[in-house]
């Protein structure tokens, strides 16, 4: 398979890198971690300017290859993350693209191509654990609208989102996986309920989300009913296949950063120390590679992920969980001082193996759909 850039792909490259050369400078400093009505608006004014520069619909209208360079030189410039706006333009805003109606994409893709609303993923539930299909929030149809009633937890950044991609239940006498429906839920219906929840790095961009009588329009389906796992497995093809790519470049770059603090501390004297960061030197080239390839192979098959994103997603959890046990190494005992560089982001490693789908779903992916292995049961 060719990994190589085409000359229109690095022109791209050189235009994407001269226009953020000029506008990074002159952005607005970031608000405080905690002020989520300042980081959404500072998260959707960035996404304004790549709009009006013509860059807003990388994730969706432009090549598998290009939208890996869009997250490449981004992250390598320093350039905000599409935070508060992660669901809407890396998970919600492609399955929308690749499955909904014409009417739906119109309604619901330019406002978050622009920088006016915000999304957030109403998938997990307290009583499902890892196994998303046990999901029990319930829809019954009535006429033009569903009537939902249940719970979500997890859900990021519920507390200032405007839209929720939402898995029901809209059958429950089908077996469960083929029971489900995604809907997109407006945020401002009555009978939603929004409760933050703080992490153990003390972040609250999660929340428990309750529904208690609420009505989606019919509309709001996306494919049809009782297809939601269909197009669930869609949005997690994009989770797992591209929107790490750009963490990916981030943690290379903390990498350097654990070297030159090594070298400055005394600890690259260390060889186990030295050791431990080549290695992983070695592991994030070779995702590097491994998210090329599946770029490629997205590329090859009309623009969505395959399984070979769980791949990607089981190795990287992994390897970004040992990274910052690294840099705790390099730290040593100032990695309990969460005013340190890492140290929040060590916290936040821990999750990685569980966000997106645990370690365990992707082993049976792999096992299943990749190496062609008979189901548990």
């Amino acid at each position: 398979m060719d990994l190589s850039y085409t000359p229109e792909e690095e022109d791209f490259r050189a235009r994407l890198r001269d226009w953020l050369a000029g506008v990074l400078p002159a952005l607005p400093p970031k608000p405080s971690p905690d002020d989520w009505p300042g980081r959404r608006a500072f998260d959707l004014g960035w996404q304004r300017r790549l709009h009006d520069a013509g860059y807003a619909d990388v994730h969706w209208d432009a090549s598998p290859t290009l939208r890996l360079i869009f997250l490449e030189e981004t992250e390598r410039a320093g350039a905000p993350y599409v935070g508060a706006n992660f669901v809407g333009l890396l998970h919600a805003g492609p399955t929308i693209a690749a499955e909904g109606t014409a009417d739906q994409r119109a309604r619901w893709l330019p406002p978050i191509l622009r920088g006016e609303e915000v999304w957030c993923q109403g998938f997990s539930e307290p009583d499902a654990g890892s196994d998303l299909a046990a999901l029990r929030t319930r829809a019954r149809r009535d006429g033009d609208t569903y009537v939902v009633t249940g719970s979500k937890i997890w859900t990021s950044h519920a507390e200032v989102a405007d839209w929720c991609e939402l898995l029901v239940r809209t059958d429950p006498s089908a077996p469960k996986h083929r029971g489900i429906t995604w809907l997109a839920l407006p945020m401002d219906a009555p009978g939603v309920t929004v409760r933050p929840l703080r992490t153990l790095a003390g972040s609250a961009e999660f929340a428990e989300v309750f529904l208690d009588e609420v009505r989606v329009p019919v509309a709001n389906r996306v494919g049809d009913e009782n297809d939601g796992w269909r197009v669930t497995m869609v949005t997690l093809s994009f989770e797992r296949g591209t929107a790490f790519a750009g963490e990916v470049v981030a943690c290379r770059r903390v990498l350097g950063e654990l070297a030159v603090e090594a070298r400055k501390n005394g600890r690259w004297d260390d060889p186990a120390v030295r050791r431990r960061l080549g290695r992983l030197n070695a592991e994030f080239r070779a995702l590097w590679r491994l998210t090329q390839w599946n770029i490629s192979a997205a590329e090859a098959s009309g623009g969505v992920p395959g399984a070979g994103g769980s791949v990607f997603k089981l190795r990287y959890s992994h390897a970004r969980q040992e990274l910052y046990d690294a840099a705790a190494q390099v730290l040593g005992p100032d990695c309990l001082d969460l005013d340190r560089p890492w140290a929040l982001e060590r916290l936040s490693s821990l999750s990685y193996t569980i966000a997106a789908g645990t370690s365990q779903v992707q082993h049976s992916i792999i096992a299943e759909r990749i190496l062609g292995l008979p189901k548990g049961r």
